[in-house]
Order: structure tokens, then C-alpha cells, then sequence
């Protein structure tokens, strides 16, 4: 079904259009490559995530997708479940608009917003069954986690099921020891290049800062839920997927 963008974004000029779409475009090259090498484990994440859609979600269940991208990896998942409404938030206007492509052929109302995705949450006021956060909750500092998850706890009305993807600490493990561990990963990520890499590394210096794995659970106990556990680890061991639920 079509999908629509919502609230509109800034006014930029021609030149910082081109050039921010310039980075964009290679940021999504990059990030195309590893997701289509698996890298960062999209492929078992999701079906994770579709076996706990088929086994706990309700009959025409109404999804949302926060920081949802391109939404590449959420639009094939959800083509094979009962959902009966979906709804994206990305604060990148460019990726809404090949999310609207993506989404396409979704068997149910689509609706994309552009907005920051915290800010989407704190006013969020539909019903909703389904909370999805992939690997993007970890950019914000620890307070800013937990009203998230509260918020998310209150738009959920005590009902539904709230699933993340997410960086995670061992225990003991600081955020240096994490970072540092990723670039162990080199070997293994050959499929983008040394520039690359180095881009990321960086990008996750400046913006990933990761929890222990009882943290994220306290978390979201603390914000309301009566249940949280992990359901899955990525092999490398860089991340996990939790569960939350009332």
C-alpha cells in the first residue's frame, strides 16, 4: 500500500542537499553491503523477531518501527505475518522515501513519520501492539534509555510486546573494552574497506554507547514492564535481543 511522509523536514539549500545526499548514498552502500554479507547478524535478528511476532502478537497487529531506515530488513520480515498496520519513524527523510518503496507491497496501511524517534515516543498517543527498536537506542545516554522505555511501557498501555536489538557490555566490560573488540572484528568485516571501517569506528566512538545486559533488562523493568529477558546474541557477541512484556 502507498505510504505517506509526515512532518516535514528543514529547509536546506541545493548545495547542502547535494552533499548531504552524497553522504547519505555512501553510508547506504555501506551499510547495503553489510546487511547483504550478514555482518551484523540481520538475517537470524529477524527471524527472531518473526517468531516472537507469530507467537505472541495479536491477529492484525498494528507494528511500530522506530529508527526505522530504509526498513529493508522489517519489510521482508513482515510480508509473511498477520499485521494489520505499520508504522515507521526515522529522523532521515531520505530513508523514508525508500522506506515508502520498500514498503510497498506490505498488506496493510503504511505510515511513515520523519522525526527524532525519542521525541515520537514521549508524544505518542495511538494504540499500537508492537515496539520495535533496531540498533539505535543505544546512541542516546542512559537517562534518555530509560524515559524511552517508559514512554514506550505507556504507548504500549501495559498490553503488547516491546523487542530491541542492541549493543551490549559483558559484565565488568567498559565501553573502551567494547569498542575494542569491534575492531578485532576487521578480519571478518572484508566485505567494506579499510575507510570504511575506520568510518565506523569512529561513528561508534562518538555515538554508540552500549549497556551490560542487566542493565538493559533493570531498564525495562524499571520502566513498567513485568518481564524482560534476552532471546538472542549475535555470534561475534557485539549485541543482543530483548523482550519486554506485561
Amino acid at each position: 500500500m502507498p505510504s505517506a511522509l509526515t512532518e516535514n523536514a528543514p529547509v536546506t539549500t541545493d548545495n547542502e542537499v547535494a552533499g548531504s545526499q552524497d553522504i547519505f548514498n555512501r553510508e547506504l552502500e555501506t551499510y547495503r553491503r553489510i546487511v547483504g554479507a550478514n555482518l551484523m547478524y540481520h538475517r537470524e535478528v529477524y527471524r527472531v523477531l518473526r517468531g516472537l511476532l507469530v507467537e505472541h502478537a495479536p491477529a492484525s497487529f498494528r507494528f511500530l518501527d522506530v529508527a526505522c531506515g530504509d526498513a529493508s530488513a522489517s519489510a521482508a520480515m513482515l510480508m509473511t505475518t498477520a499485521i494489520g498496520g505499520y508504522v515507521g519513524i526515522d529522523l532521515s527523510e531520505a530513508s523514508l522515501r525508500l522506506a515508502a518503496q520498500t514498503l510497498d507491497g506490505l498488506p496493510c496501511p503504511v505510515e511513515l513519520r520523519c522525526s527524532d524517534f525519542a521525541q515520537a515516543l514521549a508524544r505518542w498517543s495511538e494504540p499500537v501492539d508492537v515496539i520495535w527498536i533496531g540498533m539505535s537506542l543505544h546512541h542516546l545516554p542512559a537517562e534518555a534509555k530509560a524515559r524511552l522505555m517508559r514512554d514506550a511501557h505507556r504507548a504500549l498501555g501495559g498490553l503488547g510486546l516491546f523487542a530491541i536489538w542492541e549493543p551490549a557490555l559483558f559484565e565488568g566490560e567498559d565501553r573502551a573494552a567494547w569498542l575494542a573488540r569491534f575492531s578485532l572484528l576487521r578480519d571478518e568485516w572484508s566485505a567494506v574497506s579499510d575507510e570504511e571501517f575506520a568510518s565506523m569506528e569512529r561513528h561508534m566512538l562518538l555515538a554508540d554507547f552500549p549497556e551490560t545486559v542487566d542493565t538493559w533488562l533493570g531498564m525495562g523493568r524499571d520502566a513498567g514492564f513485568s518481564h524482560a529477558e534476552e532471546i538472542f546474541m549475535m555470534p561475534n557477541r557485539m549485541g543482543r535481543v530483548f523482550r519486554y512484556w506485561n
